[in-house]
């Protein structure tokens, strides 16, 4: 069976195919096995190389746990702020007043187009120079406000994006049951667009968990990528398995945010029955007030006699 845009292989394509995947599953099996035994040779895979992190709970609570939550704490925060001034960032450049939009879109420019860490050492500058921070919450308060930055401009093209998506036909039956600017935002566009905006969105906050990293290998902030070098240190702890743990730690935690973003995403998919918005009751009772019914001189209808 074919489609417009999809032909369904044929017996030599599915031969080839498979052959392909054969072939890529062994290099990639060679390429394992190289990798094992180079660090086998070089005596990494020792278990005494290995042995603190599943027998000794000080490498966990002096080093990696720390870490693990100063982490969570300047990612957390970071998405608390970025994501709301996002979504105002967003808006704001589909406004139809020209100086909001060119203000906005001046911003989101400007922030999407520096690095993140340069950003940071910038506010660690900006904070040491200006404000009365102590030295010990600046790389906190630095990294939060580069990802901030950066990521909010982001956003914000997401959001822009998301909304940009849907039907005109969706703006025009609100405009045309008499809700304003606002109202149809608020209550029709943002709703049905939260569903296609939910993949980007994920995918930039796990760009927020993995960026935290950067803080501290540039300002000394305390964050999980860097309790390594400390417990290689003073610990006695081995380098790479060190980064191996930290690497899973990672993984799992940016798994676990996929997967609840997949089960958000799924839930509001089947809520939805219909592509339609649903107006609530309080926005009916704004359209109901004396003075903005509509009436058929507004549709530009003649009245009936």
């Amino acid at each position: 069976m074919s489609s417009v845009l999809y032909d369904v292989p044929g017996p030599g394509a599915k031969r080839r195919n498979v052959i392909y995947t054969l072939a890529f599953l062994a290099a990639l099996a060679a390429v394992g096995w190289w990798v094992v035994q180079s660090l086998a040779e070089k005596g990494q895979l020792a278990w005494p190389k290995w042995e603190p992190f599943f027998t000794d709970s000080r490498v966990w609570t002096t080093y990696l746990l720390p870490g693990l939550e100063n982490t969570l704490i300047a990612a957390a925060l970071a998405m608390i702020i970025a994501l709301p001034l996002g979504a105002l960032f967003g808006i704001a450049r589909l406004s139809d007043h020209r100086w909001a939009r060119g203000a906005a879109g001046t911003v989101v420019e400007f922030f999407r187009a520096i690095p993140v860490l340069i950003l940071m050492l910038f506010a660690n500058a900006a904070y040491a120079e200006f404000t009365d921070v102590s030295p010990d919450n600046r790389p906190l308060y630095a990294v939060v406000t580069g990802l901030v930055l950066y990521n909010s401009s982001v956003l914000a093209e997401v959001v822009r994006a998301g909304i940009l998506s849907l039907p005109r036909g969706q703006t025009d039956a609100a405009r045309a049951i008499g809700m304003r600017k606002g109202q149809t935002m608020r209550y029709v566009l943002l709703p049905q667009s939260v569903t296609a905006m939910l993949p980007a969105i994920v995918s930039q906050l796990v760009v927020i968990v993995k960026d935290t990293a950067l803080g501290g290998a540039m300002l000394g902030f305390s964050e999980l990528l860097a309790s390594v070098r400390p417990m290689s240190a003073n610990y006695g702890a081995n380098t790479i398995a060190s980064f191996t743990v930290v690497a899973v730690i990672f993984v799992v935690l940016n798994f676990a945010l996929t997967s609840f973003a997949g089960w958000l995403e799924g839930r509001l998919r089947r809520g939805r029955r219909t592509t339609g918005a649903v107006v609530p009751a309080e926005a009916v009772e704004e359209l109901a007030r004396p003075g903005e019914h509509i009436g058929p001189d507004d549709l530009g209808q003649p009245r009936g006699r």
